[in-house]
This record gives structure tokens, sequence and C-alpha cells, in this order.
């Protein structure tokens, strides 16, 4: 039989993995799926006994997501509407039943594509803390996801928390998806959006776009063109021909790159109209 570890301090789980190549678990709603045996192979360090690392927290500097916080958790969360577009996201990933097991840094470890959870993270500029046994370092969320089903997770390293800045805590937030039915499904394309509006125009905007490409993309070359627009009319200047520039989607049975890029360029537009009219700043 292989080794299980399920520790219950984070001190004692980075021992285990700086000594043993061990396959790291917490909600498994990922990591089941991709095995094809009756059992995981390998020794196995179970996260999910490690109090520390579940729940969401307030400080000055912004808000820390544990590493296995659920979705379901996320969902029930007292947070600002700047994270509704993570809500949202969240509300998506599978089940209810996934989403009562399923992480939040599973889904970013994953680093699937289409992981529901990164678009909105991204539009809040999230930092991924890594610790192993030298210390912790923080790297943004778009340095961490290095390609398909690739991080920048190092051997001995745990993802702890999802770091939210303070700053990003502003605004409304809003997030939307296409994909072949309506429930339990994989992406097509994903957008989240966060707005802060001053006076009829956009003092600050951020947008990302997930399953059109290796991994989701910030649209920061937008965002300047957009910020100091009027808010009304914002989704008219929401360019189809830039985001074929700039995104890279594939063509798969359940899309081709083209129709991927016309729907996230919708999908865009939509969200920030829904956004807009929150604002008031839309025209009869």
């Amino acid at each position: 039989m292989n080794a299980y570890h399920r520790p219950e301090s984070l001190k004692d789980a980075l021992a285990l993995i700086a000594d043993n190549p061990l396959t790291l678990a917490a909600g498994c709603t990922d990591l089941f799926p991709a095995t094809e045996f009756q059992e995981l192979p390998g020794a196995v360090l179970d996260l999910t006994g490690i109090a520390g690392l579940r729940g969401i927290t307030t400080g000055t500097d912004g808000w820390r997501i544990g590493a296995t916080t659920t979705w379901s958790d996320v969902i029930a969360a007292d947070l600002p509407a700047a994270f509704d577009m993570l809500k949202q996201a969240a509300a998506e990933v599978g089940s209810v039943q996934i989403q009562n097991a399923g992480t939040i840094a599973g889904n970013l470890c994953n680093a699937s594509p289409a992981a529901d959870g990164v678009p909105p993270l991204l539009a809040l500029d999230a930092e991924v803390e890594l610790s192993s046994i030298n210390g912790q370092r923080r790297v943004p969320l778009d340095a961490f996801l290095t390609g398909v089903r690739r991080t920048a997770l190092q051997s001995g390293e745990i993802v702890s928390a999802i770091l939210v800045p303070g700053k990003a805590g502003h605004g409304r937030s809003g997030f939307a998806k296409l994909g072949a039915r309506k429930y339990l499904v994989i992406s097509i394309a994903m957008v989240a959006v966060r707005l802060i509006e001053e006076h009829g125009n956009v003092s600050e905007i951020a947008l990302s776009v997930g399953a059109c490409g290796a991994v989701a993309t910030r649209l920061t070359d937008l965002e300047s063109r957009l910020t100091g627009q009027s808010v009304a009319g914002l989704a008219e200047k929401i360019d189809k021909k830039y985001l074929a520039e700039t995104l890279t989607p594939i063509s798969d049975l359940r899309g081709d790159a083209a129709y991927r890029i016309t729907a996230a360029t919708e999908l865009l537009r939509r969200t920030v109209t829904d956004l807009a009219d929150q604002c008031g700043g839309l025209s009869a």
C-alpha cells in the first residue's frame, strides 16, 4: 500500500515534501479523473488536514485566500462587489458536489486553459504564495501559469494562498462563459471584467479572457485604451480585431479559433454593458 500523509500543520507538510516525491492532494476533483488507476500512484500528501490553509481573511494589505478554500467557501464569503466575478465563476465550477470539494489552489495548479477561477483572479491582480522549508515567495498569477498544465511551482513547494491586494477590491465586476450546454461544461470562451466608474467615465478597468489560449490573458492594452472613456457606449469600443491579434485560441470539437474570438468579444461586450448599466452609465 502506498504511503498516505495527512499532516495538521504546514510546517510538517513542507518537511515531508522536502524529502520525498509526493503527490499533493486536496479536493481531488481534477486529480482523480486524471488518474487511470483505482488509487493514486506513489505516496500522497493530503493537505486538507491543515486548518490554516482554508478560509478567506482580510488584512491591511488585502485578502488572503487559503489554498484549500473550496469554491463553496468562496460563494458563501462576505466579499466586496469586486469579487462578484470570482463568486460567479465559483458557481460555474461543476456541480455543487464539486464546488464543495474542489479547491481554489487546485484549480490553479491544474493549469487548464479553461480553468474558471483564473480570469477573475487575473482581473483582481492576484498573486500566488508559494511555501517551502526555505521560506515563502510570491508570484503574480500570470507568471505562475506558464502553459497548458504547467506552472512555476518548484520541487518542495506548496501553494499556501492566493493574495489579492486591497486596491483591487474596488469597483463592480462580472464573469461570463460560453459552453456547449448551460451546466457542467468546459468553456469555449470566458471573460472577467472589473470596472471602476467616476463621474460617468472609466477610472479603472480590468479585462481578462480564458479558454482562448494556453493560459488566460489579461488585456492590458485594451484596458489602457478604455480608461478615461465614457462608460456609456463602452462596449462598442471593444474591438474584435484587437482580440484576434492578442489571443491565440485553438480549434477543437467545441469550437474553432475564429468562433472563440467572436464569442470572447461578445462576452466582453455583454459583461461591460451589464456593469455600465449598474453604474447608470447607459442612456435609454
